[in-house]
């Protein structure tokens, strides 16, 4: 196991130490587990793909995945109310 030293700001920080009192884990069991979450969410390209291009990469069309209607800013939004809860603003 590699032992890393990271910054956090202080709302996300306390944030994460109430799940882990709630959930009775360390703080690094509970950033390991978001980190676990995090990579089911974007799972590595199979292998001979080109890696994406993050400079191009544009969500597809609403019209071609059936969110009718929807921006593209909208559309991403709506994935990130999906997988991501939002900390209250501080």
């Amino acid at each position: 196991m590699i032992k890393t030293q990271i910054q956090l700001p202080d709302d996300l920080y306390h944030a994460l130490k109430r799940v882990a009192a709630e959930k009775e884990w360390s703080l690094a069991e509970t950033l390991r587990r978001g980190a676990e979450q995090l990579l089911q969410q974007f799972p590595p390209p199979p292998p001979g793909a080109p890696a994406p291009d993050p400079q191009t990469w544009q969500p597809p069309s609403s019209t071609t995945c059936g969110w009718h209607g929807l921006s593209a800013e909208q559309l991403k939004d709506a994935h990130w109310q999906d997988v991501e809860p939002r900390l209250p603003a501080p």
